[in-house]
This record gives structure tokens, sequence and C-alpha cells, in this order.
């Protein structure tokens, strides 16, 4: 298992760098914005679910072989930057279905959104290289269970992430649900929210391979 020290260490670690938005907290409020909070929370879990997926790789050495793999890289990279686009278009084009109650008279079916946001979280290069990178600096090899020690780190930086990506979506969808008693307001939500999420694909689409861990997740 990972020493305390280790654990607290890297818990320091991982809010630090959560605490400053990051791709993950744009696409959860582009979301909410387009989804409302329904949505957003949605959108959260399957983010997480995706990003559980990562973890797993890593902890198994699947994900130093993508990350240090352009090909494979940028074939994640586009599929996650095209799909978020797709997304932003969809959000945009649907802008006008909200009422003027807070949340869409038709919201989308819990699967489908759970779906997304998990295609998105598994695609995210961004996330592969920042654990094939910052978890093992965090691993007490004398200790043996290097998998072991790699998924617990993991996993506590997923609950950590949840915890304030969820924080995230609540406050978007205070913010819509304020702006909800105009319809012409609500459907500028949508825009806005498709629009974050055409450009954050945009941004991933033009980031380089070579991503080194940064603040903000």
């Amino acid at each position: 298992m990972v020493p305390a020290t280790n654990l607290l260490a890297f818990a320091l670690a991982a809010l630090l760098l959560i605490a400053v938005p990051g791709p993950s907290v744009l696409f959860v409020i582009g979301r909410t914005l387009a989804l409302g909070r329904r949505g957003g929370l949605l959108s959260v879990l399957g983010n997480a679910v995706g990003e559980l997926l990562q973890i797993a790789a890593v902890a198994l050495g699947v994900g130093v072989v993508l990350a240090q793999s352009v090909l494979l890289f940028s074939v994640v990279k586009f599929a996650g930057a095209a799909y978020l686009i797709y997304l932003g278009i969809q959000a945009i084009r649907h802008r006008g279905r909200g009422p003027t109650a807070a949340e869409p008279s038709r919201p989308a079916s819990t699967l489908r959104i759970l779906r997304e946001g998990f295609i998105v979280g598994v695609t995210n290069p961004k996330s592969v290289v920042f654990f094939v990178a910052v978890l093992p600096q965090f691993v007490d090899y004398s200790a043996g269970a290097i998998p072991l020690q790699l998924a617990t780190l993991g996993a506590l930086f997923l609950a950590i992430a949840l915890v304030s990506d969820s924080g995230w979506a609540l406050v978007a969808g205070t913010a819509r649900r304020w702006f909800a008693s105009s319809p012409r307001r609500i459907a500028a939500l949508g825009t806005t929210g498709g629009a974050m999420m055409i450009g954050l694909g945009g941004t991933l689409a033009l980031a380089g391979n070579a991503v080194e861990p940064q603040p903000g997740k």
C-alpha cells in the first residue's frame, strides 16, 4: 500500500492542481450551461468513469505506451477533440429547446449523458500524461505492489476531482437557473456552453504531443 505520508503529499499536490480550472472544469461548465444541473452532474460522473479506465490502464502499464507513442497519442487526442466539438455543435443546435424552467423540457437520457461524459473522459490525453508523469513520483517502490499503489493514488485524485467538478456543476447550474426566466437568455446559455466545448476541442486538437503536467484539471 501507499505510505500515509505519500498519500498526504499527493492529496495536497492534487488539491493544488485541481484548484486551478482546466479542461475538465470547462467541459463541466459548458455541459451544465447547455443541459442544466442534472446534465452537468451526470457529465461529471461519466467523465470520472472514463478517467477511472485511464487510471487502470496506467496502473497496468498501458498508459506509458500511449503517452510515449506519437501515433497513438495523436489518435486519442484528435478523437477526443472531435467529440468535444461534436457535443458543442449539438448544444448550439438544440439551444432553443430550453423552456423558461430551470431544466430542459425534454432532458436527455441519463445513459446518453453518462456515455458522452465517459467518452470525453477516456479520450482526454492530458489526463493520461498527467497520470503517467505524476503518479509514479509518489509511489514507494520499496513497498512493492506498484500497480496497486498507482491505482490507489489515481483513485484519490479522482475522488478529489469528482467533488471539485461537482461543485463547479452546481455553481453553473445555479447561474443557469437564474437566467432561465427568459427563453432568450437560456438559449444564449446553450450557445455559450456549446462554444466553450468547441473551443476546448479546438485547443485540445492544436496542443502538442508532449503534454507536460500543468495546474488545472
